[in-house]
């Protein structure tokens, strides 16, 4: 990892954020993509700065707008001189019902969960193919067992699915391409998982009984950057065996 180049998309807050954390510790240089959560990267921007200066920059975009994806790759190759590895983690998740859902949700979830890290992915495959670099895309367990409720967004992480295994064929030999699917591991923000019941109905039916934690992804991220030079088409699920048991 020391001295490699990394983007991450989505990068100032929660899984994003621990997955810049530990990226970062073990030597890479970051180019870490926010929206709106411009004081969370602002401040994980000096928290690891500190640690190692001129080693983040931060750049702003609203990834729906499609023309500013090149422009991500540039300014990593402004700041540090090249792009070693893309991470795809940038996501929109809310419920769709079936009745209520509209085209501006369908824009939206298949937008950031699955255009984007299309586009973005041929944006950077120039530089990757150059580096020997890699990509790795944020899927979720509910591409294989989807979610009541939330038709677009399995429909979307299904896509990314079926989409990382076909850019790992479109880029080899150069670039590998893997996805991470995380299981419990963090509570939505909003939604049905507030109350303290439906948390502990997954817990139980979760193998470990206990959720994960956001390095358990970061973790995975690294190892698939660093330590996995013959794995590529893959996609690990970090559930705690959650998938095992539905």
């Amino acid at each position: 990892m020391q001295g490699k180049v990394i983007l991450v998309t989505g990068g100032a807050r929660r899984v994003g954020a621990a997955t810049c954390r530990r990226l970062h510790a073990q030597g890479a240089n970051l180019l870490v993509h926010y929206r709106a959560s411009e004081t969370d990267a602002r401040a994980l921007q000096t928290e690891l700065n500190l640690a190692r200066p001129g080693s983040v920059a931060l750049a702003r975009a609203d990834l729906l707008d499609i023309r500013r994806l090149p422009d991500l790759i540039e300014e990593t190759i402004r700041h540090f001189g090249k792009l070693d590895a893309l991470v795809n983690n940038a996501s929109s998740f809310f419920p769709t019902p079936l009745g209520e859902l509209t085209e501006n949700m369908w824009n939206d979830l298949i937008g950031t969960n699955l255009k984007v890290p299309l586009l973005l992915s041929q944006a950077a495959a120039p530089q990757l193919r150059e580096n020997n670099g890699c990509i790795v895309n944020i899927v979720d367990i509910h591409e294989k067992w989807p979610l009541k409720g939330y038709v677009v967004y399995n429909a979307a992480k299904g896509g990314l699915a079926s989409l990382t295994r076909s850019l790992a064929q479109e880029l080899a030999p150069e670039v590998r391409v893997n996805g991470v699917s995380p299981g419990p591991i963090l509570w939505p923000e909003e939604g049905e998982w507030a109350d303290e019941a439906s948390r502990q109905y997954i817990i139980g039916r979760t193998l470990l009984k206990r959720t994960g934690e956001p390095d358990d992804i970061a973790r995975t991220v690294a190892f698939l950057i660093a330590d996995a030079p013959y794995i590529t088409g893959q996609i690990i699920a970090v559930d705690g065996g959650r998938s095992v048991n539905l």
